[in-house]
């Protein structure tokens, strides 16, 4: 392909990263016209839990087809399965119905998300320009969540909350047809093996259940959510002595044999728990504590949107210069100064720390990622690079899936502590106010400073939690990620040989 069509490819892809960026904030908008619409508000939360299970369940799988039918085909077929969901989404009579819809939109949505970087590395060698590509990527994703809050707010003010599903259907579509027209796939060249039917079967229903149970720490007892979490652990220990016999495994054991692979997924899952932690409780920091209002409250995501693209951007010439081990060191030092700020962040910190902080938060980021995916990518084997890239992705989903859920204990469990050391003055009511700029003036004014103190102090166990994981991921970057002497002697060897018969 030319430079042109190559282009206009890469665009097509970036399509899906937009639409998938877009839907991540565009539903939270349109849930409360949906609530009332459908009445629905019990199981609202499936809404969005059903998405992400259906994405990281089936991450995995569309790798493993498009290793069987090819990758243009098997993205083709993802998205398609996305614009059915959301076209039904769209038209749903009742709360079941969306969430069904929803669900097969989620399944779309895995492969979505995971095939476009196998094709990346199709179509962009140079690991350099691979990586730039990503950072195009993220920003893609960024910009569209970004937008999402104010096109979705306009479109439910203006259309109706249907359209914010239908407004994926052309979208959708015009990346089918150019990938179709103009993306020139490689020819297959695995050769066909049996199905393993049984470890795609065990990988789903263990992922299923392990996500369900994190979703329901918190909202069911204890013992019920160490029976889900146990049969998760039971499915998943099956799925690994199925992988021994399978001809095709699913996902092959070789993976966590490379000490760099092995390294860069628990640097994923670490990061991503950080992340989440970073952008769903900044905002609240923002609204509950500086009282601003929602949109400003969200504004403080910008920052770390735009040097996010910058940090991916820069991590190419870091690499020049340095190891990818010194690159992802900068990366994480960089997350580590967002974190400190907010650890160290008195009550009455100004809203431009937050602003500072978001700035690092995304700059640290955008450089890890960009540099873990290509080096995920450089250091598997030729046949492992799909399904590395789709693995890399699925651990990312269950860092974010994982930690959300924790963090969410935490702060309940330091709100809980803090109304109960109010002798019956703060309710739980009272603080959930807190965080909207409307219902927090009706709130006493002589008990506010009070109740930002609790949820103050719920926060900085969260951000105390988060810089936890990063000090655990700066452990496994020196420790694991790190080559072992004898493959630099080697390599300075086969130098000297090279030099001599030169």
């Amino acid at each position: 392909m030319s430079k042109k069509v190559v282009m206009i490819v890469t665009i097509a892809l970036l399509l899906s990263n937009a639409m998938n960026g877009l839907d991540s904030t565009i539903i939270s908008t349109a849930l409360p016209a949906i609530i009332s619409d459908l009445h629905g508000l019990q199981l609202m939360g499936w809404i969005v839990a059903v998405f992400l299970l259906g994405g990281a369940v089936t991450t995995p799988l569309w790798s493993k087809l498009g290793e069987r039918i090819g990758n243009k085909q098997a993205y083709q077929i993802s998205t398609s399965i996305f614009v059915v969901g959301a076209l039904l989404e769209g038209l749903a009579p009742n709360i079941i119905f969306l969430i069904v819809a929803r669900t097969i939109m989620g399944i779309g949505s895995g492969g979505m998300t995971a095939i476009p970087y196998i094709i990346y590395a199709e179509i962009y060698q140079d690991p350099v320009k691979r990586g730039k590509i990503f950072g195009y990527v993220t920003a893609s994703f960024s910009t569209a969540a970004i937008i999402g809050p104010l096109v979705g707010g306009f479109i439910v003010d203006n259309f109706g909350w249907h359209w914010v599903f239908y407004i994926n259907v052309p979208i959708g579509l015009a990346s089918i047809l150019i990938i179709q027209a103009l993306y020139q796939a490689p020819k297959l060249t695995t050769t066909k093996t049996a199905t393993d039917y049984l470890g795609a079967l065990l990988l789903s229903s263990g992922l299923v259940s392990l996500l369900v149970g994190i979703e329901m720490i918190g909202k069911l007892p204890i013992i019920g959510v160490v029976a889900i979490l146990g049969l998760s652990v039971a499915l998943l220990g099956g799925l690994m002595v199925a992988e021994q016999r399978a001809v095709d495994p699913i996902i092959p054991s070789r993976l966590f044999k490379n000490r760099y692979l092995l390294a860069s997924f628990i640097m994923f899952f670490l990061i991503y728990g950080f992340f989440v932690g970073f952008n769903v409780y900044v905002p609240m920091w923002a609204q509950g504590l500086l009282g601003t209002t929602a949109v400003i409250g969200g504004v403080t995501q910008i920052p770390g949107s735009i040097t996010n693209f910058l940090g991916a951007q820069w991590s190419s010439n870091l690499e020049r210069k340095w190891s990818t081990r010194t690159v992802v060191m900068i990366g994480f030092a960089g997350m580590l100064i967002a974190c400190g700020l907010l650890a160290i962040a008195g009550l009455k910190t100004s809203y431009w720390f937050l602003l500072l902080a978001g700035a690092f938060q995304g700059c640290g980021i955008g450089i890890c990622f960009t540099v873990l995916q290509v080096s995920v990518q450089q250091q598997a084997d030729h046949r492992d690079v799909p399904i590395a890239t789709s693995f890399s992705l699925l651990v990312r989903m269950l860092g974010q899936t994982f930690m959300s859920s924790i963090y969410s204990v935490v702060l309940n469990q330091s709100l809980t502590t803090g109304v109960a050391q109010s002798h019956g003055k703060i309710t739980m009511n009272m603080l959930n106010e807190l965080s909207d700029a409307t219902s927090a003036q009706q709130l006493p004014a002589s008990l506010v400073p009070a109740m930002r103190s609790i949820l103050h102090a719920g926060l900085h166990h969260i951000m105390g939690l988060a810089l936890v994981l990063l000090v655990i991921g700066i452990a496994v970057n020196i420790l694991m990620f790190r080559k072992p002497r004898v493959h630099h002697h080697l390599r300075l060897k086969s130098v000297k040989m090279t030099q001599h018969l030169s």
